[in-house]
């Protein structure tokens, strides 16, 4: 069912309309032929992460309207799923892995400007009344300013050691190309369908999507779509190939080399469910797309008889762009490079409706804000002769408009980042700090849950308030009864204290990222790195010590203690003693007039560099 609405507003004045209802969203672009696709108060929110909801609705009979479906999010951390790839680096704030919500209907924006009301179901229908009602009221956009965004932690020093480590793999023969991303990050108590009005407005990206949460949401400004199904007719249209001046662009053999590798890789992966010999490439071409130029491939195939949308992305997710060649093998080089979990970054955005089809975005140029926190990803391909500072300074150029479209800067190393390039130190690896992970060494596996270790004295728990508040301070962790006591999943173990020899010996090894700031029980990481009887001691890619295996670090200097900075990256700590958090590298730790370790089992102990 369709009607005409008597309504002249953009869409993102009519996303703002509805944001008062539940879970409003809002598609800008191209998406189904051109205009936009809004709506809220869907009938069914899932978030288990199953590509087989996509396949709960009927076949596309590839018409023009919408109508309605599943409309959503499927995030990176998904690929696990289809893949045998290790877990994520740590998570600083966490969304769903998959967001989809079924909704009997939208509004729809036509190519000529004409907005509809289009519903599946009757049901569906009688929303028509509520909604003109809202139009009618549709508030003026604000300033959702954000600010000033910062470079995550380990920042430039930790990404152009992660491009200079992929170089050397790609010349090992491990991969040809692996997509590296940085996080730009702050706090910030906005609304994120005013950020999307305000930087969908101002850039008009391809395949912009806005979804709206009670806790947050997303503002996807991204240019590149990852497929498109109408009917049994499936396109990809990857990018690689990104720079402000569309010449260099198209004389750049780097660039076109990216291009060449991921329109192989997609059309590999659409082979795996498309009809033998229908699978085709066309050749690439230099397109504007929010404030820089990019280069566009297209690659066409139509599927068979017996694949489904669930098919089709367990054959292609995530998107071949924004991991690398071979995909596998180049998500094992994302984990063990990467200093952070990408969230919804990189995975997919978009819909499954039974009468459009199915259509995603490539979730780049992607905000995305929890509980207080917002952050942007920000990536590029990384192949032979990539160079670090201009894989870095790709990374800002990217990031630098969309930004700015919402008011804000971008602050890398200390230095405002709003234009121009920026410098970067060696890192950790100009030491020589041999890697945490390798071969038979992979990260935690956050399905194995977390523990607290508690001294117990006379019968009584030592400091136990402190120990609940941490694994309080972790979500979607221990589940809390109502009256906020804790449940405890699993068990509680007793044994007796062994007292550790003194002093510690403490053995570097490099971790981006470091362990997170969770306790977690999967430890064969940290059990292999002990093998030698000395204690691990992790040390990020821009060379900041961390903490050891199982306690926090401290040096006592001229008389003052001093401990690394709990920025997420370690363990927050329940024992240690009063001292200065700031960024401490190995050369503070030689120099030091005394190493220390602190542990609730083990008080304060000396330790030793090896």
């Amino acid at each position: 069912m369709r009607i005409a609405l008597d309504c002249s507003l953009p869409p993102e004045r009519v996303l703002l309309a509805l944001r008062g209802e539940p879970w409003p969203f809002a598609l800008t672009g191209r998406w189904a032929g051109g205009g936009a696709i809004v709506g809220a108060a869907p009938r069914e929110v899932v978030e288990d992460g199953s590509f087989d909801v996509l396949d709960l609705v009927p076949p596309a009979r590839g018409e023009a309207v919408v109508g309605g479906g599943w409309f959503g999010w499927l995030g990176y951390g998904l690929g696990a799923r289809v893949e045998p790839v290790p877990p994520r680096p740590p998570r600083p704030v966490e969304l769903p892995d998959a967001h989809l919500a079924y909704y009997d209907h939208v509004l729809r924006l036509d190519p000529d400007g004409q907005w509809w009301f289009e519903a599946l179901s009757k049901e569906g229908l009688g929303r028509l009344d509520r909604v003109r009602e809202l139009l009618t009221a549709a508030p003026e956009p604000k300033d959702p300013r954000v600010g000033t965004l910062t470079l995550r932690a380990p920042g430039a020093d930790g990404h152009t050691w992660a491009v200079r480590e992929c170089v050397e793999r790609i010349a090992a023969g491990e991969i040809f190309q692996a997509n590296l991303c940085l996080r730009l990050e702050t706090a910030w108590d906005g609304d994120v369908a005013e950020l999307y009005a305000r930087t969908a407005a101002a850039l008009r990206p391809a395949y912009g999507a806005c979804f709206v949460a009670p806790w947050g949401g997303i503002a996807s400004l991204s240019p590149e779509l990852f497929l498109r199904r109408s009917g049994r007719e499936v396109v990809t249209g990857p990018i690689k190939g990104t720079a402000s001046d569309p010449a260099a662009l198209r004389d750049s053999a780097k660039d076109h080399a990216e291009n060449v590798m991921i329109v192989d890789l997609m059309r590999n992966d659409l082979g795996r469910v498309c009809e033998y010999g229908t699978v085709t490439a066309a050749e690439p071409v230099v397109q504007p797309h929010a404030g820089v130029w990019q280069l566009v491939s297209e690659v066409r195939g139509r599927l068979r008889e017996d694949a489904g949308d669930g098919a089709l992305l367990r054959a292609t997710f995530p998107p071949g762009s924004v991991t690398g060649a071979p995909k596998v093998q180049a998500m094992h080089v994302i984990s063990e490079l990467e200093a952070t979990g990408r969230e919804a970054y990189t995975g997919a955005i978009g819909y499954a409706s039974p009468l459009a089809g199915l259509e995603l975005n490539v979730a780049i140029r992607t905000f995305e804000a929890r509980d207080g926190a917002l952050w942007l990803g920000a990536g590029g391909g990384i192949v032979a002769d990539s160079n670090p500072m201009l894989e870095l300074e790709e990374c800002l150029v990217k990031a630098r408009p969309l930004v700015a479209a919402a008011g804000g800067l971008i602050e890398v190393g200390g230095g405002l980042a709003a234009g121009g390039g920026v410098a970067a130190a060696g890192g950790a690896g100009a030491r020589n700090v041999p890697p945490a992970l390798g071969p038979g060494r992979r990260r935690p596996d956050p399905a194995r849950g977390v523990f607290e270790t508690l001294l117990v004295l006379d019968g009584r728990p030592v400091n136990l308030e402190a120990h609940l508040r941490r694994l309080q301070a972790r979500p979607a962790l221990p589940e809390l009864h109502g009256d906020g006591a804790l449940r405890i999943a699993d068990r509680i173990t007793f044994r007796p204290l062994v007292p550790r020899a003194l002093p510690i010996v403490l053995t570097p090894y490099l971790l981006p990222g470091g362990l997170g700031a969770r306790k977690w029980r999967d430890r064969d990481l940290l059990d292999a790195l002990s093998q030698d009887g000395t204690t691990p001691l992790l040390i990020d890619a821009d060379g900041t010590v961390l903490e050891a295996a199982w306690a926090a670090l401290l040096i006592r200097r001229d008389g003052r203690l001093y401990t690394p900075r709990e920025d997420g990256r370690i363990l927050p700590s329940t024992s240690r003693p009063q001292a200065i958090q700031t960024r401490l590298t190995l050369d503070d730790l030689e120099r030091a007039d005394e190493v220390l370790l602190s542990s609730s089992l083990a008080g304060l102990v000396p330790a030793v560099l090896r």
